[in-house]
């Protein structure tokens, strides 16, 4: 009777344990997306600059207009 009772509550812990899982990879993904969106704040200005730059040079370069 003793080891009836142990496998059911090995079976119990595994799926109180996968809810947990799901709430780390949660945050997991809610702390990568704050990253991404904090890098796009941080260097937005800097890369739109630099492909302003790049595009004025191909202007100056080919002579063909806008960009």
């Amino acid at each position: 009777m003793r080891t009836y009772y142990t496998a059911r509550d090995r079976g119990r812990r595994r799926t109180s344990e996968q809810g947990a899982s799901s709430v780390e990879y949660g945050l997991l993904i809610a702390g990568i997306a704050a990253l991404i969106v904090l890098s796009v704040f941080m260097f937005g200005g800097a890369v739109a600059d630099l492909f302003g730059g790049s595009c004025e040079t191909m202007n100056a370069s080919t002579h063909t207009g806008s960009c």
